[in-house]
């Protein structure tokens, strides 16, 4: 086991069952003209943390350690969105509409590709999930349970939607998670703030937070 330094006590990682899941890094959510800019937000905020998630990234990859990427998205026909998805927001935008980078949150539309800092390499696992988690209609359990791993390191984005959500999923699933606070981020300060509190609150209820510094230099040792 590595240990780690993080909140609320040190993390305890296994190399031999361990992988790196990447949040929604996608161009809709983290560059200009994606879904996440038309609905006003500051993606400058997202795009931050690039350079980091890429750093950790390959981190994993130096090591053979398993790297896994999700999008949310969409089928074309958007037969995978629940309706009540498809409606919320009382805006102009909604998914499935055409923005500057094709249709919005929609699979092998342009704005869905990850961003190329963080794109993923040949033989990686990419999930496409419908919901905010990475475990609903995606299969994804089953895989992990097959490859044997049990601890999970999370990075992307937004840090109290998706990566939250499928935290406290994997949490529940009996998975040891890791979430790397320069890693992740929201367009709400506050809210990334107030979700890596709750993370580790009361002994680590839903599990661990640490630096990208502390997991490389405790890796590297």
């Amino acid at each position: 086991m590595i240990e780690i330094p993080a909140d609320p006590y040190p993390y305890g990682l296994d190399p031999e069952r361990c992988a790196l899941v990447v949040i929604d890094m996608q161009r809709d959510f983290i560059e200009p003209g994606g879904f996440g800019h038309a609905l006003g937000n500051d993606v400058g905020l997202l795009q931050a943390i690039v350079p980091t998630v890429a750093a950790l990234i390959a981190l994993f990859r130096d090591r053979g350690w398993p790297v896994i990427h999700t999008r949310e998205s969409h089928a074309p026909d958007l037969g995978d969105c629940p309706p009540a998805k498809l409606r919320r927001g009382r805006g102009t935008i909604r998914i499935g509409e055409d923005g500057p980078m094709g249709r919005l949150l929609v699979r092998g539309e342009p704005g869905n590709a990850i961003v190329e800092a963080c794109a993923p390499a040949a033989g990686e696992l990419v999930v496409d999930k419908p919901g905010k988690g990475m475990f609903h209609a995606t299969g994804l359990d089953a895989t992990l349970r097959e490859r044997g791993i049990t601890h999970l390191v999370f990075a992307g984005v937004t840090t109290e939607v998706c990566v939250q959500t499928s935290m406290r999923e994997a949490n529940d699933r009996g998975f040891e998670c890791l979430l790397v606070s320069d890693a992740t981020e929201s367009y709400f300060p506050e809210f990334k703030a107030a979700t890596l509190r709750m993370i580790a609150a009361q002994g680590g209820i839903v599990g661990w937070v640490a630096g990208f510094a502390a997991l490389r230099d405790a890796v590297s040792a």
